[in-house]
């Protein structure tokens, strides 16, 4: 039976290699029977910005509560975005600071050290796109991108298991090696938990 899968593009620009992954797991989980929206987030509409941190919520503009929606739809979520700096992309960070909103995505208990999560009996995968080796961003830089992705976004928000792709290094990658992750894309799509 297949599930409702949201793959979230976090790229800014939908011709990117980013892009094309994104693209290739949809057609992959169509093909294994799946219910599939992408979500681009270079096409939304919001300010990224919190402008007040918790203190104050801003009203979600159209596009984030149709986020949210798809999000609560969603019984798998799919990221698709590169590694910059050594961490996500700004649009992906500032998507999450304005729609991963206490009542939402967490709450807290009075008196509990940590929250917890309302979006629990969710699964995720990240499919990340580096121009660092990622044997070397793994060993050397432990990290941290798949490690707040995972972790201190995700899991936070109690979804989970949480599963982790890289592909890289894309600078100076040939058409073949890029063809050569589209098609393992695709077979982890079909495979889809």
């Amino acid at each position: 039976m297949g599930k409702r899968i949201l793959v979230i593009l976090g790229h800014p620009a939908e011709e990117s290699l980013c892009g094309a992954v994104a693209k290739t797991y949809v057609k992959g989980a169509q093909a294994a029977g799946h219910e599939v929206r992408l979500l681009s987030l270079g096409k939304l509409q919001f300010d990224p910005i919190l402008h007040d941190g918790y203190n104050t919520i801003q009203p979600l503009e159209p596009d984030l509560v149709a986020a949210q929606d798809s999000i609560v739809w969603a019984e798998h979520l799919v990221f698709v975005y590169p590694i910059w700096w050594g961490s996500i992309p700004a649009i992906l960070k500032g998507f999450f600071d304005r729609i991963l909103l206490p009542g939402f995505a967490f709450k807290f208990q009075k008196g509990a050290l940590m929250a917890d999560g309302l979006l629990a009996s969710r699964t995720a995968h990240l499919i990340a796109t580096m121009d660092t080796p990622p044997w070397y961003y793994r060993l050397v830089y432990r990290m941290p991108g798949h490690n707040q992705m995972k972790r201190t976004i995700l899991e936070f928000c109690g979804i989970k298991p949480v599963a982790t792709t890289s592909f890289g290094p894309v600078k100076n990658s040939s058409s073949a090696t890029r063809e050569k992750w589209l098609a393992r894309t695709y077979q982890l799509a079909l495979k889809s938990r």
